[in-house]
């Protein structure tokens, strides 16, 4: 169960990742970087979801349990 939990949370934290890669390169996203200097809230939020996730996920399945 817990490897099971593991994949899952990678795929999901991967999948996070791109989905973030997609909005941060979004001519929206690119205008208001140019006034800004820095990318959307958004694709940041999901850029950090799709890290945390994806190392939860790395650990759930490389790490046993006692």
């Amino acid at each position: 169960m817990q490897k099971i939990l593991g994949v899952i949370c990678l795929l999901v934290g991967i999948f996070l990742l791109l989905w973030g890669r997609k909005i941060a390169d979004s001519f929206g996203s690119q205008v208001q970087e140019v006034f800004t200097g820095a990318p959307t809230d958004r694709a940041m939020y999901l850029y950090i979801g799709g890290i945390v996730l994806a190392i939860l996920g790395i650990a759930q399945f490389f790490w046993k349990r006692k």
